[in-house]
């Protein structure tokens, strides 16, 4: 079984998978439990690779499946060969995640294609219909946003991003809930429309933890696909 890692800001993302490539275990930790990251897993793992945007967790990770399993996992660098043309400077800057995101939709669903990761932060990548990474884009993501407003004022309150949100709130929990929504979903709207008088139409993948919720608000997502970053972990290893 081959263990797939994905070390985000708010989240550890594993995932095993099989001989076929089929995703035969899930789970998704709190960045307090990177010590003991193996323990979870039920399958007998042989093998491992690991993506990180946090520097501070992946020798952490990387300890803890080799304590279970006697497996060194694979880091993944940005000098890898995903398929791809990466035009990115300097490579070195771009996290994993949005490089893996974008080589495997563009393996899965094809070329040109978008992807939006709704997670700690909103990304939008860019892959042409030549297989070349153009570039992308990085924004505070919801709760983020959220948090921020109130962080950053004396009155506003925190609030759950679930619930009704309307361009014409009349609380100001609801309005704090429309304006992150709302600007989310304008920020997609916009971006994807510029994007697509470069490329012509394009196939939009969405992902990340909100990736569910904004699929059903904005109608120019066409795929959801929660295990984009594992699947291409995946597909990276197998190829070596």
């Amino acid at each position: 079984m081959l263990l797939a890692v994905d070390i985000g800001n708010s989240a550890i993302k594993l995932g095993v998978f099989d001989d076929l490539e089929d995703l035969v275990e899930r789970h998704t930790l709190g960045p307090e439990f990177a010590s003991t990251t193996a323990d979870i897993l039920t399958s007998k793992i042989e093998s491992a690779i690991i993506s990180s945007v946090v520097p501070d967790l992946t020798p952490v990770v990387r300890s803890s499946i080799k304590a279970r399993f006697d497996v060194a996992a694979d880091i993944l660098t940005n000098d890898r060969d995903l398929g791809i043309t990466i035009n990115y400077r300097p490579i070195e800057d771009a996290g994993n995640d949005r490089l893996v995101n974008s080589a495997a939709a563009a393996h899965l669903y094809g070329v040109p294609c978008v992807v939006i990761s709704f997670g700690t932060a909103t990304t939008i990548d860019v892959v042409s219909r030549d297989g070349e990474l153009l570039g992308g884009l990085i924004a505070p993501g919801v709760k983020m946003s959220a948090a921020a407003l109130h962080e950053k004022t004396a009155r506003l309150p925190l609030v759950e991003i679930e619930g009704e949100f309307s361009p014409t709130s009349e609380t100001t929990e609801t309005s704090i809930r429309s304006g992150v929504v709302l600007s989310q979903i304008g920020l997609v709207e916009t971006a994807l429309s510029r994007i697509e008088t470069k490329t012509g139409k394009v196939k939009v993948i969405a992902t990340g933890g909100y990736a569910e919720k904004f699929a059903g608000l904005c109608d120019k997502i066409d795929v959801v696909d929660r295990d984009l970053t594992l699947k291409g972990l995946c597909r990276i290893a197998r190829n070596g």
